[in-house]
């Protein structure tokens, strides 16, 4: 992949030949099905593409936002007979929209700068305003806040997004893990744990959870306490320079020379995270050592079933479980089957399937706050069928899947529903091994 005004053009011409219009993809697609409009289709938007890369039509501000109406689900490239490298095409268009500039606004520009350059590639700024926010949250400011409906007086798009915000947990990740940890039975296998960015603030129990399981199946963890971001963000937003800055930096942390397996639990992240070697091919210093990386990188979920893990012997505190599953574990990293498995695996715990469990829930990583009409059209299909199973908890793997369906509960009044990570009831059975009499 290449970034300018003529990455479309200059990249290999067969990876935009790939598509043969055959349409396998319409119906898979979220925004085709919300509007029934060829340009809103991954084949819509691929001929676009070409049309730019063989000289045909300038990019445009139109081209743009058809490139940002896109959820990047990637349901698609499960569709498609053909293979198409969707990702890589998503990725470069996006690329080429911000380099010729066509939807550039003075708020745009701040917000991109500040947020995506200046927040999420300084693990530490980051960590600083999720603590601000965590006291916020635990003084009762945010509660004292909302019961004045002082909200009233947010700008309209902050007014709409202020109930959104994650509750930020009291310990972040290096807190609740140490840097290196050893399991009580002989190590048989040595691994290191990415952490995220919102995962780490929101989330950071899912991170300790990974840990208990690796350690459980007698793996040695090490989790670097200050960690970059990944990138898929930068690089989901056309910003793929700083993408590779970030990439480069997680392989100057992680050696992965140094471990049996990298270890990501979010969906959206572990995406990304796995095609470092496309990322960084041109890279003559990195090239060889983000080969290495992706040959290494796995799911929680598929390196568990890859090692036989232990299925535990004492209950979840869950009962009734449905999984959704996130666009960018089961579309992009094809691991659909390997949740379920350990789902099933927690005695006590019925599994019900629910229908289009595939299916974009709206969240894709901040469509949510850019295309917020088809987010929550998205949220409420995705809703009805969680409740349709009547599972007591919705299992997801991914932090933006998990806050939007909590979100979306939590709007329409139910109490009761809880969302959780499939490693986190499996991480709880384990510790009901040892409670037992």
């Amino acid at each position: 992949m290449k970034t300018g005004p003529g990455s479309l053009a200059e990249m290999d011409y067969s990876v935009l030949q790939q598509c043969m219009h055959c349409g396998m993809c319409l119906p898979t697609c979220p925004t085709y099905e919300e509007t029934k409009r060829e340009r809103h289709s991954p084949r819509g938007r691929i001929a676009l593409m070409r049309a730019i890369a063989d000289g045909e039509m300038e990019v445009s501000k139109a081209f743009g936002e058809e490139m940002y109406y896109c959820l990047g689900c990637l349901a698609c490239t499960t569709a498609c007979p053909a293979g198409v490298d969707y990702p890589q095409l998503f990725e470069a268009a996006r690329a080429e929209v911000e380099e010729a500039g066509v939807l550039e606004s003075p708020k745009r520009n701040a917000i991109r700068a500040s947020v995506l350059r200046g927040l999420f590639t300084r693990p530490r700024l980051l960590r600083l305003i999720g603590r601000l926010l965590w006291i916020w949250q635990a003084s009762g400011g945010q509660s004292l806040f909302r019961r004045l409906k002082l909200n009233r007086l947010l700008p309209a798009n902050l007014r709409r997004l202020e109930p959104q915000a994650p509750a930020i947990n009291r310990q972040f990740s290096h807190q609740l893990i140490r840097p290196v940890e050893r399991p009580a039975a002989p190590t048989r296998r040595r691994v290191a744990v990415l952490t995220g960015c919102v995962q780490d603030l929101a989330f950071s129990d899912i991170n300790r959870a990974t840990v208990d399981v690796l350690l459980a199946n007698d793996c040695e963890v090490h989790t670097p306490p200050v960690q970059p971001c990944c990138g898929s963000l930068h690089a989901h937003n056309g910003d793929l320079a700083t993408a590779r800055e970030l990439a480069r930096r997680q392989l100057d942390l992680i050696d992965p020379d140094q471990f049996d397996a990298i270890i990501s639990n979010a969906g959206g992240c572990g995406s990304h995270l796995r095609h470092y070697d496309h990322l960084l091919t041109d890279d003559v210093r990195y090239a060889a050592k983000a080969i290495a990386w992706s040959a290494k990188l796995r799911d929680i979920h598929e390196y568990l079933v890859e090692i036989s893990f232990r299925a535990p012997t004492a209950p979840a505190d869950a009962q009734t479980v449905t999984y959704h599953e996130s666009c960018h574990l089961c579309h992009g990293q094809k691991v659909s089957a390997q949740p379920r498995a350990i789902l099933q695996a927690i005695p006590g715990v019925e599994l019900r399937e629910c229908a289009e469990s595939t299916w974009c829930c709206g969240s894709a990583g901040i469509y949510n706050i850019t295309q917020p009409e088809t987010s929550a059209r998205l949220q409420e299909r995705k809703l009805g069928h969680l409740a349709a199973t009547g599972a007591g908890t919705v299992a997801t793997a991914n932090p933006g899947c998990h806050l939007q369906i909590a979100n979306g509960l939590s709007a329409g009044g139910d109490t009761t529903t809880t969302v959780e990570h499939p490693i986190v009831l499996l991480a709880r059975a384990y510790a009901a091994e040892h409670s037992r009499p």
